[in-house]
């Protein structure tokens, strides 16, 4: 990729009642910044949000570029992560509508990633196809911005990323003109 891109950056949305409310540790969290560090994606955001969602659906977009940016060009969502991701919230229970949010903020689901990405945590763990998590671009061309749903579980945020990150570059150079520049990421 040219020098002259800059690196992506991402954005990290936990959605678990039991995080927000101490009763649970957030170490999925820990597991997602030491491997976005290691693609050499600078991590810019980090929430915790209620499994409710009107909070999931604000968290989103408080990370999303708006069609009027998007119209607009120019620094286009200069504070806005490159690569926005879900922790949590894409199993059965009651309260686990993450995908259901994110469908409505994509433009195109990447199903050959889901599929990877359940092939790769059926490995460990039949609950792997309790998942529930979409992997989408929110646009075509400049700027596009991708969402990944992963289960909340440290291993299932590793299994997601481990198939997602040394992608991103190509996802990117796929969909739009103006791409991140990722160098460490194939490497893995």
């Amino acid at each position: 990729m040219s020098p002259t891109t800059t690196p992506p950056t991402a954005a990290l949305i936990v959605v678990s009642n039991r995080i927000v409310d101490g009763s649970k540790p957030d170490h999925a969290t820990d597991t997602a910044a030491t491997l976005l560090a290691g693609a050499g994606i600078s991590l810019i955001h980090h929430e915790v949000v209620r499994e409710e969602e009107s909070a999931i659906v604000h968290a989103l977009d408080s990370q999303l570029h708006t069609f009027n940016e998007t119209r607009r060009g120019g620094n286009v969502g200069a504070n806005k992560a490159d690569i926005v991701i879900t922790l949590g919230g894409t199993g059965t229970r009651p309260g686990n509508v993450v995908p259901e949010v994110t469908m409505q903020k994509i433009a195109a689901r990447l199903h050959g990633l889901e599929t990877q990405v359940l092939l790769k945590g059926l490995q460990s763990s039949p609950k792997a196809g309790l998942c529930r998590g979409l992997i989408g671009v929110t646009q075509f061309g400049h700027p596009t911005q991708l969402i990944i749903n992963s289960a909340g579980s440290r291993g299932a945020v590793r299994d997601t990323l481990e198939v997602v990150l040394p992608l991103i570059g190509d996802i990117f150079r796929e969909c739009s003109s103006e791409k991140p520049s990722v160098t460490t990421a194939a490497a893995h």
